[in-house]
């Protein structure tokens, strides 16, 4: 059975044009054991790790990446024992270093190829082991980024085509507090917090290149200045009560904007917020609640994991319409209107995911396949998009001898929210264009992530992008053509 599904899986891959997902992972040794038999590892946000496709790196500051180069470097992996040293006394710290050059084959804007780069330096103590705090930790992280967008430049589709892109910045992302009570069933966070760290993420779909994998595009896109993830993290509370293993509650509040007023002309918020230390309190509060449970299926004679996540979330301050204007019974398109859109009073979304283990290569603890389907979805009234739905299937060691090796195939849909199609049915009525209307984009995502060496990987991706932007205009007024993506990552971690 191994590997007639190992051949099918592999097929699968090079036929179709687009990738998956994968993270971290966690199966039970041969015998199969409940998931509860044994202390399950933890996988993004601190839940159980139940993807058994595990990446070996990612672009997602949230996960533990599985390896450091350091064990390949031998005796020079830590000069005169610095690291070894710090970590007697709680304190432990990751380099890594993430390099990527795409390029826009054909349609979006332009053909063009980049070259983006992030170093990431985190630093974490263990105040109970330096200082004899109980319970409590600190964390923070820094990153410089350098380069430039894929998307920004030549694609101008909704789906970032890389999770690390941004603007080029050294900036400070998170900068926080915990402390855990009752045996680590309750932990309150403070500080500067990002929401993609510990929400809405699936396990399996960290291994992808696109943004969209890493935190739904539906609040990257409505929140203010795309709400606060990578890379704008912003003041917040988080609270999380683990009951039992396989369960646990969790919410936050954030500061609903980390870059707040806009400043003459520069409407970016990376720009606006630079270095990450704006630190804002007075915006209107975005509320985040989730609910995880971790759970065994038996499929094909086997116990296999899962997880099932349902969380939503509230923002209390103001959204434009994007088609009514603020005078009663007008239209944005129409010439006599005020140009002025109608303001909404707060914004609200709901999200599922459901992530599971689907095969287990034998005798291996985390070899195998394992997918997952996420879903969001936002009023249509005040939105861009009103629904996201991404899934996808990752398998670990797929390719005789190369174990630690992760093949992923996915998919993205972000359709356009039914008020902003009305806006460009109303801009062709009356006659301010003739630009299309929009409708939705689509995403395909093939990658293959190799390990060269413990903490270091080479990932070739390819991306198909149907209607970038969900159908925009060329500057002649025809739909931007479907994009072609390749690239080319390497990661380092230490």
């Amino acid at each position: 059975m191994g590997g007639g599904l190992r051949a099918a899986a592999l097929a699968v891959l090079i036929v179709a044009p687009g990738g998956a997902a994968a993270q971290q992972a966690q199966a039970p040794p041969v015998p199969v054991l409940p998931i509860m038999a044994r202390p399950p590892p933890t996988g993004a946000g601190g839940d159980p790790q139940t993807a058994i496709a595990q990446s070996q790196t990612s672009d997602q500051v949230s996960l533990t990446i599985g390896s450091s180069i350091q064990s390949a470097l031998g005796p020079y992996g830590d000069p005169f024992g610095v690291r070894a040293f710090l970590a007697e006394r709680g304190i432990t710290y990751t380099i890594t270093y993430i390099g990527e050059g795409l390029a826009n084959l054909r349609g979006g804007l332009r053909r063009g190829a980049t070259y983006g780069g992030r170093l990431d330096t985190s630093l974490d103590v263990d105040l109970e082991k330096l200082a004899g705090w109980t319970g409590a930790r600190f964390h923070t992280d820094f990153f410089q980024i350098h380069g430039h967008g894929l998307s920004r430049s030549y694609v101008n589709n909704l789906t970032t085509v890389s999770g690390i892109e941004a603007l080029p910045a050294t900036r400070l992302f998170e900068l926080w507090l915990e402390q855990r009570f009752f045996g680590d069933q309750l932990s309150i966070k403070v500080g500067q917090v990002s929401a993609d760290t510990e929400f809405a993420i699936a396990q399996s779909a960290v291994v992808f290149f696109n943004a969209g994998f890493g935190w739904p595009n539906v609040g990257a896109v409505v929140l203010p200045s795309g709400g606060p993830i990578y890379p704008l993290a912003t003041p917040a509370v988080r609270v999380k009560y683990v009951p039992e293993e396989r369960l646990s509650f969790q919410g936050a509040i954030f500061n609903g904007d980390p870059a707040g007023t806009r400043r003459g002309d520069d409407t970016d918020p990376q720009r606006i917020n630079r270095t990450g230390t704006s630190f804002r309190l007075s915006d209107p509060p975005l509320l985040i609640g989730e609910v995880a449970y971790a759970y065994t299926l038996n499929l094909w004679g086997e116990s296999l994991h899962g997880t099932a996540t349902l969380g939503g979330w509230q923002h209390l301050g103001g959204f434009d319409s994007p088609r009514l204007d603020s005078v009663a019974g007008r239209f944005l398109a129409d010439p006599e209107a005020s140009g002025i859109a109608r303001r909404f009073r707060g914004d609200r979304g709901v999200y599922g995911i459901i992530d599971q283990t689907l095969y287990r290569e034998p005798g291996t603890e985390d070899e195998g396949a394992s997918a997952f389907l996420r879903m969001s979805k936002v009023p249509g009234d005040r939105n861009l998009i009103d629904l996201y739905v991404d899934g996808g299937i990752a398998y670990k060691g797929l390719l005789p001898g190369r174990p630690n090796d992760t093949a992923a195939l996915g998919v993205i849909y972000s359709r356009i929210s039914p008020a902003a199609r009305a806006f460009d049915r109303d801009t062709l009525r009356f006659g301010q264009g003739t630009n299309p209307i929009r409708s939705s984009e689509v995403v395909i995502e093939a990658t293959y992530q190799a390990e060269v060496l413990p903490g270091f990987t080479l990932q070739p991706d390819l991306q198909f992008v149907m209607r970038p932007g969900g159908g925009l205009a060329d500057d002649n007024g025809r739909r931007l053509k479907n994009a072609t993506v390749m690239g080319l990552r390497a990661t380092i971690n230490y």
